[in-house]
């Protein structure tokens, strides 16, 4: 089967499912695992030079809120008919993040020539792991799906159970810099799991701008930074957004050393697979328990 992925969290899928050679077409972003995407051809661009914008810049070019207002991402839709691909994986839960769904619909209309098209949109963690068993049902592997899962599932377990009964810290997930924003979608039980407890967002909640007095206020005792599509790095050349704020050596969290910069593009920003890897970290962040791999200097490190 000829796939084309418009989505990260959707290539991530595929590659689990064991189905990276179908893969015939792909977006600039889509980057795991690297030996076995990196040769598909790419059919989308970003309209912004976010290496060179800031937080802020960002913020305001996709219309001042990191969920919503203009893509980021370009369609090349001559690339994508030349593909001929009898499916397109893409997403309507966040224009920013992804091709927008209305575009990706008028381009397969063109195409004319029976184009599937399946649109994801978790908002929980369980609405992620139920996306395997939608895109392998399609697919045709739907017992490989099932299997894979409920391997997962397995793995969430295993976080939850390594720790059982500790003391639950109060966690603030920041997903944005500049202005601030909350983590929310999957990533408040990814904390549930790993034995905290999330402030700010709910499960499942479509986030909106915090102040910065909402975050003084909940005195978190772990800051987690993690924002959408950017790299550690990149997060820590930014880190004088959050340090330079009023009252910030007061918090809890930054009294007791326990601010930490994460991988969120790789475990949390994602609705894909590596979701349980990142519970698997914060279990590790929160508790220095194992579940699961050592956890590496580049999924998470103090800020």
């Amino acid at each position: 089967m000829r796939i084309v992925s418009l989505l990260p969290a959707a290539t991530d899928i595929v590659a689990e499912l064991g189905l990276s050679t179908q893969l015939v077409g792909r977006t600039h972003e889509c980057d795991w695992p690297p030996g076995e995407v990196a040769s598909v051809p790419v059919v989308t661009g970003a309209d912004l030079d976010q290496d060179r914008l800031t937080s802020r810049e960002i913020s305001d070019a996709v219309g001042g809120s990191a969920h919503s207002g203009s893509s980021l991402y370009t369609l090349d839709t001559e690339a994508l008919s030349a593909l001929s691909p009898e499916v397109v994986l893409t997403q309507d839960l966040c224009d920013v993040c992804a091709v927008s769904y209305e575009r990706v619909g008028r381009a397969v209309r063109l195409l004319n020539s029976g184009t599937r098209v399946l649109s994801l949109e978790p908002r929980t963690l369980d609405d992620v792991l139920d996306c395997l068993v939608t895109v392998g049902t399609l697919l045709g592997v739907r017992d490989r799906a099932q299997q894979r899962r409920a391997g997962l599932s397995d793995r969430l377990d295993r976080v939850r159970a390594s720790v059982a009964g500790r003391t639950r810290p109060r966690v603030v997930a920041i997903e944005w810099l500049d202005p601030l924003w909350p983590a929310g979608h999957w990533v408040p039980e990814q904390v549930t799991a790993a034995g905290g407890e999330p402030l700010l967002a709910a499960p499942g909640e479509h986030t909106k701008p915090m102040t910065w007095e909402a975050v003084r206020s909940a005195r978190p005792d772990v800051v987690l930074v993690l924002p959408c599509g950017f790299p550690p790095d990149r997060t820590v050349r930014e880190r004088e957004l959050l340090t330079s704020l009023p009252g910030w050596q007061d918090l809890p969290a930054v009294r007791s050393e326990r601010v930490w910069v994460l991988d969120g593009p790789s475990y949390f920003n994602r609705p894909g697979p590596r979701v349980v890897r990142g519970a698997e970290v914060l279990a590790h962040v929160l508790h220095g328990a194992r579940a699961g791999e050592p956890v590496t200097p580049a999924e998470a490190r103090r800020l």
